[in-house]
């Protein structure tokens, strides 16, 4: 798989593509992490790339020439710009992107950038969530950590990605490892018991709780997926 970012700042990207997940599948071939600095497509000697916004306004946007340079020579891949505007990314945006061939991340900055680039050389906003931030960057990251621990061979327990909070609609129930007895604090029994029925129960307990307590909008949604009447054609 190959992965694209277009951003002003590529300094930003050098520590979290040198750990962990995102360094083993890149050194394993797994994917390949180009970084594409936008100052090199900017205008003049000063390689300019924003402008003040037509009607006024506070900050600056980002100017549609470098942005499309930038953008042309990876039109075959998927384009995602990440922008508060953007749907909110979920388990589902990550599975379907780790699915692609070629996925390019244009990390807005400023104020945002020139509409025409979003109309036409983009196929999908995204955020990281209902706040803004300075830029795309950060979104950007959390976005190629969660593909790359999701392509085959990147974690040690091929299983553990489909073992998750979001992979069926609950949160992931509480974990717990030795000591058995910390500071008079003490693990559930039946995680000691051996009985993986009554373990299996339990988790499956604990994550309907724990989802209907933390994220009521993820329970509800849940619950009503249980309710479901069967398929007519199955």
């Amino acid at each position: 798989m190959r992965l694209s970012v277009v951003t002003l700042f590529p300094k930003f990207f050098v520590g979290p593509l040198e750990t962990s997940i995102v360094a083993r599948a890149v050194e394993a071939g797994l994917v390949e992490i180009e970084i594409i600095d936008l100052r090199t497509f900017g205008l003049g000697n000063h390689r300019q790339v924003d402008d003040a916004p037509f009607g006024g306004g506070p900050g600056m946007v980002l100017m549609p020439e470098p942005l499309a340079a930038a953008l042309e020579p990876l039109s075959a891949s998927h384009r995602v710009i990440m922008t508060p505007q953007g749907r909110p990314m979920d388990q589902s945006t990550l599975d379907r992107w780790a699915d692609q061939e070629h996925v390019t991340f244009v990390c807005g900055r400023y104020e945002g950038v020139d509409e025409r680039i979003v109309e036409h050389y983009v196929d999908e906003e995204a955020s990281l969530g209902d706040f803004v931030l300075a830029g795309g960057e950060v979104a950007a990251a959390a976005a190629i950590e969660g593909i790359a621990r999701l392509l085959p061979g990147a974690l040690g327990n091929p299983n553990s990605s489909q073992t998750e909070s979001f992979r069926d609609g609950l949160l992931e129930e509480p974990q717990y490892t030795r000591p058995s007895v910390f500071r008079d604090w003490v693990v559930p029994e039946v995680l000691l018991s051996g009985d993986h029925g009554r373990i299996a129960q339990w988790r499956e307990a604990k994550r309907i709780e724990r989802t209907e307590d933390r994220r009521p909008d993820l329970y509800e949604a849940w619950r009503l997926d249980q309710d479901e009447p069967p398929d007519r054609d199955s």
